[in-house]
C-alpha cells in the first residue's frame, strides 16, 4: 500500500490558462501552507499529439476528442504561435493529494463549478461549442484550465505517462524503477533495438525507468501483447525531443 507521504497526483495548467496568465493564481492555491502537498515535479512540455493522445485515450471516438486534442496541444489558443504552445506539467505530493488537488480545482465543468464549487478554479473557465464540418453546433468543449487526476490509479498512469523517473528527486518515487540493461529506439511508431537513421533513443543501459515501462518494452520487443501501448512508454521520453509540424 502507498505511503500516504508520498500519495502523488498530477496537475496540468492548460493553455487556456496560460493565454489568460492565470498560473501564479492557480499555483497559490496549490500552496503548501493551504494543502500540505509538495511539489515533487514541475516541467514545462510541448505537448506532443502522442502525448495528447494516450493522455486523452479513453475519450477516443467521442465527438469531443479531436478538438479535446487540438486544445490541449494549444494549436486552438496559439493557432499562428507554435512556440507559445505549451502546458505546465506538475506531480504533488502529500496525503490525500488526489482529493485535496480535486476540491481545489472544482467541478470539470465550469458552469457546474460556478454553481456548485463557487470559489474553484475551474469557475474562472468556460464551454466552447464544438461544430462539426458543416458549421452545425454538436456539443460543447470545456475549457476548464486545469487537469488533476481523479484517483491514485489515474495519478499512476498519468504521473508515468508525463515524467520520467529522473524529473522527480529520489526520495519522491512513488512508483518501482528499474535500471535498463538494453537499448530501446522508436522510430515511426515502431520501437527498435539498434540505431536507425531518424530514430529516438528512449532508454540506454544505465537509465533509470518506471519499471513498468521496462516490463512493456521487453515484451513488446518479443513481439507480445504489454500492459500499455508502446506510445504511452514513447510519449514522455520524446518529451520536448523533436518538433512537430504547425
Amino acid at each position: 500500500m502507498l505511503d500516504k507521504e508520498l500519495e502523488q497526483t498530477l496537475v496540468l495548467i492548460k493553455p487556456d490558462a496560460l493565454k489568460l496568465s492565470l498560473t501564479g493564481y492557480i499555483l497559490s492555491q496549490f500552496s503548501e501552507f493551504h494543502t500540505g502537498l509538495r511539489f515533487a515535479g514541475a516541467k514545462i512540455v510541448h505537448v506532443s499529439r502522442m502525448l495528447a493522445e494516450e493522455h486523452y485515450a479513453e475519450h477516443k471516438g467521442k465527438f469531443f476528442y479531436p478538438p479535446l486534442i487540438e486544445y490541449i496541444t494549444g494549436r486552438l489558443h496559439y493557432l499562428n504561435e507554435p512556440q507559445k504552445r505549451r502546458v505546465i506539467a506538475f506531480v504533488y505530493c502529500g496525503p490525500d493529494a488526489v482529493k485535496k488537488v480535486r476540491e481545489i480545482c472544482g467541478p470539470t465543468n465550469p458552469h457546474v463549478a460556478r454553481d456548485r464549487a463557487p470559489g474553484t478554479i475551474r469557475t474562472l473557465g468556460t464551454l466552447v461549442p464544438v461544430k462539426d464540418a458543416a458549421g452545425k453546433a454538436v456539443g460543447e468543449r470545456m475549457d476548464n484550465l486545469v487537469h488533476a487526476s481523479a484517483s491514485d490509479a489515474e495519478a499512476e498512469r498519468e504521473i508515468k505517462l508525463w515524467f520520467k523517473p529522473n524529473d522527480l528527486m529520489p526520495y519522491m518515487h512513488a512508483y518501482a524503477t528499474e535500471v535498463s540493461e538494453n537499448l530501446y529506439y522508436f522510430k515511426e511508431g515502431r520501437l527498435l533495438a539498434a540505431y536507425e537513421p531518424g530514430s529516438t533513443c528512449l532508454l540506454a543501459p544505465g537509465d533509470t525507468a518506471w519499471k513498468s515501462d521496462l516490463q512493456a518494452l521487453r515484451l513488446l520487443r518479443e513481439g507480445r501483447a504489454a500492459a500499455c501501448p508502446l506510445a504511452a512508454v514513447a510519449a514522455k521520453y520524446l518529451i520536448n525531443e523533436v518538433r512537430e509540424a504547425n
